[in-house]
């Protein structure tokens, strides 16, 4: 392969000219040229480490640099890089029963897609041909993807430009606590009144209608907001109650990230579908999918699957998930990550008693959020939802990047979510540059 481009200027200047880069306003940025990566770092073209504190969009789990993916992979491309979805193949076979077998005991098949986009597309028209209704039923702060089907599933504001919607995707509220409009006395408190109005809602629009509530087990980029004690539960009731599929992404929280193999097992809660992909293979190569339930799976024994994808069960892809799979579990990952998630918790609200401009910190094995706000005493946001004029998040989010901790922001929120791999020592240094640059907010406000 030869590379016409050496330097760091180079990559970047030459990315602008003949890129179109993800949300962004193409004239207004510099892309970072990234040139390398090991463990828990990567570094830019000038030479500059930084701590991959979010991994890198919540998937590099196992980090940079993990021989046994890489080898997996080049083994793969010289043996068969590539066969119809029609066809049975080693790999594809392997992972399907792997992934089935650590999934929630009434999961049964898995129909694999590239991306967590169209495994949430997917599940939709799996939803609407199993139970023949047509209505959706998801939150508003939420993001399920940005493809059509997936962008009306998405409740926060990047599902604007697909609107006028898809006719029938309904949304409800999160359980949001830290901002709801009551003051509850207790998380079961709060549990009772986000699934009453869940209930009530659904009756309203008709409870025949409803195919499925489909959400995120742990909200993520819109705040990591965790269910409160009993919840998940509850949805689970109130769909039995009504015959609709629970569907629960678990894009970013499947495989590992919340300190469980999938986050829906802090609640020994069964889903009727689950739809991942970032932590499968750890962005080592593109694959995500859907999960089934054995009576779902059961239904297309006689029932037509309409669904399809070119690239569905790409073989590289399935032997870098058997490859990441494999690697969870002979380093430990899923127990390390709960242990790990104790330490960042300890961390985190140590930064919140130390720091005015935090309002409330979130975690959950090693996915969390620092909520930044104007005053603690009011709540009020640093910035307002959908509104950022004066970009004091992105300022932020350089500053940190200027120090080597790099991440991404949403709304007033900041996500720290590094590779399950990070060692005790590295997870304190990196939380060690967030509170620094957090005493530069204190002193703004």
């Amino acid at each position: 392969m030869h590379l016409e481009i050496k330097t760091g200027k180079e990559i970047s200047e030459m990315s602008k000219k003949y890129n179109l880069h993800s949300w962004s306003t193409q004239g207004a940025i510099n892309p970072k040229a990234i040139i390398g990566g090991e463990g828990v770092f990567f570094w830019d073209g000038d030479g500059k480490r930084y701590f991959d504190m979010s991994s890198q969009l919540v998937n590099l789990n196992i980090g940079h640099g993990n021989k046994a993916v890489i080898k997996a992979i080049q083994e793969q491309a010289e043996r068969l890089c590539y066969a119809s979805p029609s066809f049975a193949v080693d790999v594809r076979s392997q992972l399907a029963k792997t992934v089935v077998e650590l999934a929630p005991k009434n999961m049964s098949k898995v129909f694999f897609t590239l991306a967590g986009a169209d495994a949430n597309e997917n599940a939709i028209k799996i939803a609407k041909m199993y139970t023949g209704r047509q209505k959706f039923f998801s939150r508003y702060r939420s993001y399920h993807g940005s493809t059509y089907g997936a962008a009306n599933l998405t409740g926060e504001p990047r599902r604007y430009t697909c609107e006028p919607g898809i006719p029938g995707f309904v949304k409800f509220f999160d359980p949001y606590v830290y901002r709801a409009p009551v003051d509850f006395p207790t998380e079961e408190a709060a549990t009772k009144y986000y699934l009453t109005q869940l209930r009530e809602q659904i009756l309203y629009e008709g409870r025949g209608s409803v195919a499925a509530v489909h959400m995120e087990s742990i909200t993520g980029s819109n705040g990591v907001l965790i269910p409160p004690k009993g919840y998940m539960q509850g949805v689970r009731e109130i769909c039995d109650e009504f015959g609709i599929l629970m569907i629960c992404d678990e894009v970013m929280t499947g495989f590992g990230r919340t300190g469980e193999w999938f986050a829906v097992n802090h609640w020994d809660v069964e889903p009727d579908i689950i739809t991942f992909a970032k932590g499968i293979t750890c962005g080592y190569a593109p694959l995500g999918g859907v999960l089934v339930s054995k009576k779902i799976a059961d239904f297309f024994d006689g029932n037509f699957l309409s669904c399809g994808l070119t690239y569905s069960a790409h073989p590289l892809g399935c032997a870098a998930g058997i490859a990441a799979l494999e690697f969870y579990k002979e380093a430990g990952l899923i127990a390390q990550t709960k242990e790990r998630g104790v330490l960042l918790g300890e961390l985190l609200e140590d930064i919140k008693s130390r720091h005015a401009s935090v309002g409330d910190v979130r975690y959950i094995g090693l996915f969390s959020a620092v909520e930044l706000v104007r005053s603690k005493e009011t709540k009020k946001p640093l910035v307002e939802y959908g509104a950022d004029p004066e970009k004091i998040m992105p300022k932020i989010v350089g500053k940190l990047s200027e120090k080597g901790f790099y991440t991404y922001s949403h709304e007033n929120c900041i996500i720290v979510a590094p590779p399950l791999i990070i060692t005790e020592a590295e997870l304190k240094e990196a939380l060690a540059i967030l509170d620094e640059v957090l005493s530069d907010v204190d002193a703004i406000l």
